[in-house]
């Protein structure tokens, strides 16, 4: 477990993360992250939440018609 302190940033209160995390999120200076609520708190990823939802329905939509797509594609 990592524990994170706040800090003021001017007007605001930010979090510093350690290098470990930073590495294990697969993100750098520049990146964004997402904080998401899920039933056992609240996550921190980079993956957008949206994005994510958008590519589950095209999974769907491309299983159930593949047969037309695969026609389609020739």
């Amino acid at each position: 477990m990592t524990t994170l302190k706040l800090r003021p940033f001017g007007n605001s209160v930010g979090v510093v993360l350690p290098k470990e995390v930073l590495t294990r999120l697969k993100v750098g200076e520049g990146d964004t992250l997402y904080v998401t609520e899920t039933p056992d708190g609240v996550q921190l990823t980079p993956l957008d939440p949206a994005l994510q939802e958008q590519l589950r329905v095209g999974r769907e939509v491309m299983k159930k018609y593949r047969n037309v797509l695969r026609e389609l594609a020739k």
